[in-house]
């Protein structure tokens, strides 16, 4: 590029949708912006969450004023008006109030405790907010010892964002300082106002064209493979794991990005995008990206809740080389930046998109990457020695969020996980898998997907050597079930099955299986019969199978997963009249034959005489 090129460039790009943002006059409330009502919703829906709330913890170690400090939130409360905004609706609408410093009560929250405490304290200090009560914002001042104090901030979602905890901690050091800081030309509130003035106007239409565009056809549901049955309702519990991507690799995917035109943050998308694939062998995957909708000028210095997230639609498949698919993420990601003022609740609510409680709409998968993270050298207090501690996160707001921080030479990665999902062991293996994919890359980047290896090497070992020896003697002239009965005779009260904190002996598995097969035999089923049968993930499922061969028949198994039409088929082209399930499962099948509930315990009633002429029989 050159100056004249860039001048021609400038001349006949398309202009910006954007005006200057005015102050507005002042008002009793104002409209909430899209994000703002986002949140709000979401907290309406979990009143008692802390799950959006945004807490930091410091180590402050020094002759240490306390007053000062509490003068110097009370500035930035003064300076921001987001941190003296509450939230209401009026009249059916969602609306925020800014309040005047003078009528909000804040004061740190000051104790004295001991450092193998401060989890416990942490934990203790960060409670859910009431939205209506200003300010979102609690400070809180641990005494250690007399030189020694731990700082904690809490603040709701809804005032605030990463680069808005950046902005703070950069004003109050300067303000701790006793430097004057430049006066705000806008604030939050003339930006939702402005925002609404926007959507109203019409100027977007395009870019809900593109994003409706987007998703059309059939959306892809991601069919990750969980450790545990996904919850009826989304839990929010969750943990996290660490690790951290070296140097070497780090400065190769930064040359793979130079020499592609793309960004770091494109080709980590990419090998996530490889990463999901392999675990799922799907060719057609949503990823969650936050944006931190400050793309305005004006609003740079701005305290408040800009982020927005986009829903990247990317096509991973076999044969596809990863410099040709890095450049297809590289243009979805640059369009999806040029159309980030539509939010994503709203394209939601235009998609014909079911609502299921158990999951995040159209993505279960988050990805983040930071290189504006506040490091320890921005932290400087005068006459303190600042250190970050590290908080534990108990919140996972998605089945997984990863994200990637550059840290002077390196990568650390960060997975939270839904501890409901997954086991952390899982988790590991997931991290090394992707780490695995960004060395193959960095090694080749016209590799083609399907030849992108993830396993380790101990992996490897597993797979061909452990798990391939399995040269072992059987008797062949028996079946499974025949198999299950000698073992009984050896073993009754040994452990057969373990599901989760459910077990079964051989012995009361075997008559439970048992008492089903003659419940199967009195319906009619004998050698050739075909059972359905539909059931999730559980010991119900080993005694319907075992049951069946036990009265003669033969198993078809169903996926409750599966579309429904895809259900009834099977049911009817097998033409068998008979079905196993599970009564939580029963109102979403469509079936007219006999159906048996596995989890009624009537169906385990013995009837010693029907069991010993089975036994015989078979």
């Amino acid at each position: 590029p050159t100056i004249e090129k860039i001048s021609k460039l400038i001349k006949v790009s398309e202009k910006n949708i954007y005006d200057g943002i005015k102050p507005v006059e002042k008002r009793e409330y104002y409209k909430m912006s899209a994000a703002q009502k986002r949140m709000y919703i979401m907290n309406q829906m979990d009143k008692d969450s802390t799950t959006y709330n945004m807490s930091g913890v410091l180590k402050l170690t020094g002759n240490l004023d306390r007053m000062k400090i509490e003068n110097t939130f009370k500035e930035l409360i003064n300076r921001h008006e987001s941190l003296r905004t509450s939230f209401t609706k009026v009249e059916g609408e969602l609306v925020q109030i800014v309040k005047e410093l003078s009528e909000v009560e804040f004061k740190i929250d000051y104790r004295e405790g001991n450092e193998e405490k401060i989890q416990d304290i942490v934990k203790a200090f960060i409670r859910p907010f009431d939205l209506s009560k200003a300010p979102l914002l609690k400070v809180g001042l641990i005494k250690i010892r007399e030189e020694e104090h731990i700082l904690i901030t809490d603040m709701h979602h809804i005032i605030s964002d990463g680069v808005s905890i950046g902005l703070v901690i950069e004003e109050f050091t300067k303000l701790y300082a006793g430097e004057k800081l430049e006066p705000l030309n806008i604030q939050y509130k003339d930006y939702a106002v402005w925002q609404n003035e926007l959507f109203k106007s019409g100027k977007i239409e395009n870019q809900e064209k593109y994003w409706l565009e987007r998703f059309a056809g059939e959306i892809p549901v991601l069919n990750m493979h969980t450790d545990y049955q996904r919850p009826s309702v989304q839990s929010h519990k969750g943990a996290s794991k660490n690790l951290v991507i070296d140097h070497e690799i780090k400065t190769a995917l930064d040359k793979i990005a130079k020499e592609t035109g793309s960004t770091l943050y494109m080709v980590m998308l990419s090998a996530l995008n490889i990463l999901l694939w392999k675990y799922t062998g799907q060719e057609d995957i949503v990823i969650g990206s936050p944006i931190a909708g400050r793309h305005h000028n004006d609003l740079t210095n701005i305290v408040g809740m800009f982020v927005n997230t986009l829903a990247m639609r990317n096509y991973p498949s076999s044969d596809k080389a990863f410099r040709e698919f890095l450049k297809e993420v590289k243009e979805n990601s640059l369009k999806a930046y040029d159309n980030q003022d539509m939010q994503f609740e709203e394209l939601v609510e235009k998609l014909p998109v079911e609502r299921d409680v158990s999951r995040n709409p159209l993505f279960d998968i988050m990805f983040v990457l930071q290189n504006t993270g506040v490091s320890e050298k921005n932290l400087n207090l005068e006459g303190l020695e600042i250190s970050t501690f590290d908080l534990e996160s108990e919140i996972a707001k998605f089945d997984m969020t990863i994200t990637a921080i550059e840290i002077d030479k390196t990568i650390s990665l960060n997975i939270n996980y839904a501890v409901n999902l997954y086991k952390e062991s899982t988790i590991e293996r997931l991290a090394k898998h992707f780490t695995n994919i960004l060395e193959e890359i960095s090694n080749d980047i016209d590799i083609k997907i399907k030849d992108i290896d993830i396993l380790s090497e101990q992996e490897k070992h597993q797979l061909l050597v452990e798990f391939n020896d399995t040269d072992l003697d059987y008797p062949k002239d028996k079946t499974i079930h025949q198999l299950l009965e000698e073992q009984v005779k050896k073993t009754p009260d040994n452990t057969a099955i373990v599901y989760e904190h459910k077990s079964l002996t051989y012995k009361e598995l075997d008559e439970k299986t048992n008492s089903l097969a003659r419940v199967l035999r009195n319906k009619g089923v004998k050698p050739d019969t075909i059972v359905g049968i539909i059931v999730e993930r559980s010991i119900d499922m080993i005694i319907g199978i075992i049951g069946i061969l036990k009265a003669g028949g033969a198993y078809l198994p169903m996926s409750s997963d599966y579309p429904k039409d895809r259900i009834k088929y099977m049911l009817e082209d097998s033409k068998t009249n008979i079905l196993l399930t599970q009564s939580k499962l029963l109102e979403d099948i469509s079936f007219e034959g006999q159906i048996i509930d596995l989890e009624d315990e009537e169906v385990y009633i013995e009837d010693k005489t029907n069991i010993e002429n089975i036994n015989k029989s078979n």
